[in-house]
């Protein structure tokens, strides 16, 4: 689907589906709305009056013009109060059209700039959170669905076309387009790894992903690709042992970014274990079902890689990520194993299901010998999170509370839902072994999003670190927000790229 905006009046113009918008305090449409109200014999004020619709932001009116005007189908969004109006409110809106227009075959959508009047925003955000919306929306994963991919083919949405009079806010518009498509194709990369079935999405399959992005940005990115015997001469035992029971071998892979001149050092790291069985501490099968998404922290880092090259930023960033598959065999780690990390710290496995933090200390640890000034791991790591939190929010843990505020304000700026959790000291005893330095679980029920947040502290040293846990939002197994469908949602690339873009 294409993005575009042109000077026009959206009364005359043709369209499959004409959108509009109203906040829900109106009681006569204005602006946009009103002159296709008069155009419609005043349709739309005879339905906000007999209360058939308000503008409450979730709901919407769809009717057909029947000739009345060159578009076929009109419909009007609701914003809601527009003192709680903002760029998510857009990014909704836009993401909801899109549906709709899905719903009725429209093949072109042709839409008012949502909240360039009275909502008061500028134009250039405005548009670049719509082009968010509708990209997003639009997304379906058909790779394996023959029929759907044909029918999208043939007779999905070719263009979302933002309609706008003032020629100023035209040219605003433009620019915020063209960032709306670089984010949100970021975004798409990582959900299409996520989605990929592990059979085909293996450590090899993942690590060939990121060299795919080193090529493609002709030397502007560089990839190492450290392969089981480079990890053993480092001394990578949590990978190692995390990888051994499956037939893929594990690899550790970095990526580098390093403009000249660069402003700061940003290593990121996301946890990617492409299939999680759970090892010997085998899941249930019906918890098997999406543990193809146990690399969605790895795929959030290649989102953001895979679309460097247009943002350009004055930043020195590394990508990390060990590649490994978690599964059961006679050659896989054991409970009550004890594994040397890259670090020289000694891990207990109490749990081989709890094996995305022992590939993430030697990642960490790798990460921290390149002396950043920042580092932020992304994981699918503790289901306690999601208990506390839910789906939609991640968890956030630091060490360096500049850190993050930084990024409480980039996802607030991205419409992600993080949450900060602590990390008390007094919980640091329960992660201690008596054989080891640490183990990987504690044995109680209680905390264990924030005993993992701890678990993985040992392995920064002082380096400012940042910690999300994306277990919940990573993968939507029903549909809630308009933009983001079945799957693999790519959380965490927006505020990745928000952050970065505000350093």
């Amino acid at each position: 689907m294409h993005v575009s905006v042109y000077r026009g009046d959206l009364a005359s113009t043709r369209a499959d589906l004409l959108v509009l918008n109203l906040f829900s305090d109106v009681k006569e449409p204005g602006g946009a709305t009103n002159a296709l109200d008069r155009a419609l014999g005043g349709l739309i004020t005879k339905l906000i009056h007999e209360e058939e619709f308000q503008g409450k932001e979730g709901h919407s009116l769809l009717f057909r013009t029947l000739g009345k005007i060159p578009a076929r189908w009109v419909l009007v969004v609701g914003l809601g109060d527009r003192r709680r109006f903002g760029l998510e409110t857009v990014r909704r809106a836009a993401g909801f059209s899109v549906r709709k227009a899905k719903e009725i075959g429209a093949r072109e959508i042709k839409s008012v700039l949502h909240g360039a009047g009275v909502g008061g925003l500028a134009a250039r955000g405005l548009a670049r959170a719509m082009t968010e919306g509708a990209l997003l929306a639009n997304y379906r994963f058909t790779k394996f669905k023959r029929e759907d991919a044909e029918r999208e083919k043939k007779r999905g949405l070719r263009s979302f076309i933002i309609v706008e009079q003032n020629q100023t806010k035209v040219g605003q518009a433009e620019k915020g387009i063209r960032e709306g498509v670089v984010e949100a194709g970021g975004v798409l990369y990582a959900r299409e790894l996520v989605n990929e079935p592990a059979l085909h999405m293996t450590p090899s399959s993942l690590a060939a992903r990121a060299r795919d992005i080193a090529t493609a940005s002709r030397g502007k990115i560089k990839i190492k690709i450290h392969d089981k015997a480079a990890l053993a001469k480092m001394g990578a035992g949590g990978i190692i042992a995390v990888g051994q029971g499956s037939d893929h071998p594990p690899v550790l892979v970095h990526l580098t970014w390093k403009p000249a001149r660069a402003k700061c050092r940003i290593a990121l790291v996301g946890k990617a274990i492409t299939f999680d069985s759970g090892g010997l501490s085998l899941k249930p099968s019906d918890a098997m079902v999406t543990m193809k998404c146990d690399m969605a922290g790895a795929a959030a880092v290649l989102g953001v890689f895979s679309v460097l090259t247009a943002l350009n930023p004055r930043i020195e960033i590394h990508g990390i990520f060990a590649a490994c598959e978690n599964m059961p065999s006679g050659t896989a780690i054991r409970p009550g194993d004890i594994v040397r990390t890259m670090n020289g710290k000694t891990i207990e496995i109490l749990n081989t299901d709890a094996e995305g933090r022992v590939t993430l200390a030697d990642s960490l640890h790798y990460a921290c010998r390149l002396k950043p000034d920042y580092v932020i791991d992304l994981a699918t790591l503790t289901g306690a999170c999601v208990v506390a939190l839910g789906e939609l929010l991640a968890g956030l843990m630091t060490n360096d509370s500049r850190l993050g505020t930084k990024l409480k304000m980039a996802a607030g700026e991205s419409g992600e839902y993080i949450w900060e959790l602590p990390l008390p000291r007094e919980y640091r005893e329960l992660i201690l072994s008596k054989f080891a330095d640490v183990k990987n679980i504690t044995g109680s029920r209680w905390g264990g999003a924030l005993t993992a947040g701890l678990f993985l502290k040992e392995f920064v040293g002082e380096v400012p670190w940042a910690h999300l846990d994306i277990a919940g939002p990573a993968f939507a197994e029903q549909e809630v927000i308009p933009y983001v469908p079945l799957g693999g949602t790519g959380f965490g690339v927006r505020t990745l790229i928000h952050f970065l873009q505000n350093l």
